[in-house]
């Protein structure tokens, strides 16, 4: 089958893996594509565009007509782990998996069809941090046994290198990234909780339902502390922080805030979007996206 895959993917593939092995697997996307479609029986209407950054996603229809989405994700984004998590979530805050675990291609995932047009972010920004709280207070559960889920002191220890890196290359980050690298530190030597974790959780992660209001998609799963994947819904919207004169007071605001209504600590909470901002920073500044990385490091300065 031959089409072209949104560009948001190719820039996402090629920063997360490399132009090479993005290409690769790239080259490889229409037979996948075939594959994948066979295996579920489902007929393809169009390619979602934009799209995902972690996959291909594909508007289909079932035999029986009923609508569905078709994501093909690379190794690397670990399908099979998020396969498992949807699986165990069982459409509770979440997108239902509609094959069972086990069926079709690992890399492919056969999902409750949403309004991909309409998330979290086209709700004003109270109504949308309250409906956000609410989604991701019912991802929050105990794990499967014998899951293969990494932790977050596992996922967070990858992370460490790069950023110390970063810090080596460019000097004026090192302030910013040993005070991330001291609060993660502290924080894994005592974890209060485990959880099962959305582990990429941010509004526009939370999309338009029919069986529910607003259900999350996309998630990157680990086990560990909820304040670990609240972190990510305080940086939200941080362009619109940014150009606020009081943003840095907001910021702090919103650190409470969501700490309060969420039940979590609210020094862990800071802690943990302090790595994450700096972490993310890092990230884009390496992969070329200045404008986002300059943006998440004086969002974490204000911490």
């Amino acid at each position: 089958m031959g089409f072209e895959p949104p560009q948001r993917l190719v820039r996402a593939l090629g920063e997360a893996y490399g132009d090479a092995a993005a290409a690769e697997w790239l080259g490889r996307l229409p037979a996948l594509t075939d594959d994948a479609l066979s295996a579920h029986s489902v007929s393809l209407d169009r390619v979602c565009a934009p799209g995902g950054r972690s996959g291909l996603v594909l508007l289909v229809h079932r035999g029986d007509g009923a609508s569905a989405v078709l994501k093909i994700a690379p190794p690397g984004a670990a399908p099979a782990l998020e396969r498992a998590a949807l699986a165990h979530w069982k459409g509770w805050g979440a997108v239902e998996l509609l094959a069972a675990p086990d069926a079709g291609p690992e890399d492919a995932l056969l999902l409750e069809r949403l309004h991909h047009e309409v998330s979290l972010r086209s709700l004003p920004e109270a109504k949308a941090l309250l409906e956000a709280a609410g989604t991701v207070r019912r991802l929050w559960v105990e794990p499967p046994a014998g899951h293969a889920f990494e932790t977050v002191e596992e996922r967070t220890a990858r992370q460490a290198g790069p950023m110390r890196a970063a810090a080596a290359q460019d000097p004026a980050l090192e302030p910013l990234v040993s005070a991330a690298l001291a609060a993660r530190e502290e924080l894994v030597q005592d974890s209060p909780e485990a959880f099962l974790l959305h582990g990429n959780f941010r509004q526009s992660k939370v999309l338009a339902g029919e069986r529910a209001p607003w259900l999350a998609v996309g998630p990157e799963p680990l086990t560990g502390e909820r304040a670990y994947d609240l972190a990510r819904l305080v940086r939200d919207r941080v362009e619109d922080l940014i150009a606020s004169p009081g943003g840095a007071v907001t910021a702090r605001r919103r650190v409470k805030k969501l700490a309060e209504s969420l039940e979590v600590d609210q020094v862990r909470l800071r802690g943990w979007t302090l790595f994450r901002a700096v972490e993310s920073g890092t990230r884009a500044l390496a992969a070329g996206r200045t404008q986002d990385g300059e943006m998440s490091l004086e969002f974490a300065a204000w911490l």
